[in-house]
């Protein structure tokens, strides 16, 4: 039995005001409760200035979804959301590249980012994209669990075609 929508290709798209509610709903299912972002906080990180939310779409429906903020010369990714059935379809890999490129036009030069010591696939996820562990986070999450912040530094260049490190 093939899962839904999995063998079309997602589209990338900005976010829309009107996209909250399903986001909100994919940042519930993919963290548990108190790392998940609450309404509030959720809508706090999106209506930051440099807040950048890119969303992937397969079949009509919105399956994931990175959101950043750029702060330059620094930049954040402040979570990165694959439903489970679409995880490993290439879809996170293609939001953190667009996410990165749109950071990095925008003059950041570095990107970080926390997750939880823990989440061995997260943690191949990022290595596996070039970020690389820079600290520990003691009780960082739900004030137990640890969390290494990660960062990756963007090659200098002058031209418009920028590239970052891998």
């Amino acid at each position: 039995m093939t899962k839904p929508h999995l063998n079309l290709a997602p589209i990338l798209r900005s976010c829309r005001h009107e996209d909250f509610d399903a986001l909100f709903a994919i940042d519930q299912a993919c963290f548990p409760r108190g790392i998940a972002y609450s309404r509030r906080m959720f809508r706090w990180f999106l209506s930051l200035p440099g807040a950048d939310c890119l969303l992937g779409e397969a079949g009509g429906e919105i399956v994931g979804f990175i959101l950043t903020d750029a702060d330059p010369p620094q930049g954040q990714v402040i979570t990165l959301d694959v439903l489970e059935p679409h995880r490993r379809s290439g879809i996170g890999s293609r939001l953190l590249q667009e996410a990165e490129s749109r950071m990095h036009a925008a003059g950041v030069c570095e990107v970080t980012l926390e997750t939880a010591t823990n989440n061995q696939p997260a943690i191949a996820f990022w290595m596996k994209h070039g970020y690389r562990t820079e600290a520990v986070l003691k009780n960082y999450y739900l004030d137990r669990i640890d969390a290494f912040q990660m960062r990756k530094t963007f090659a200098a260049s002058a031209s418009t075609n920028r590239r970052p490190i891998e």
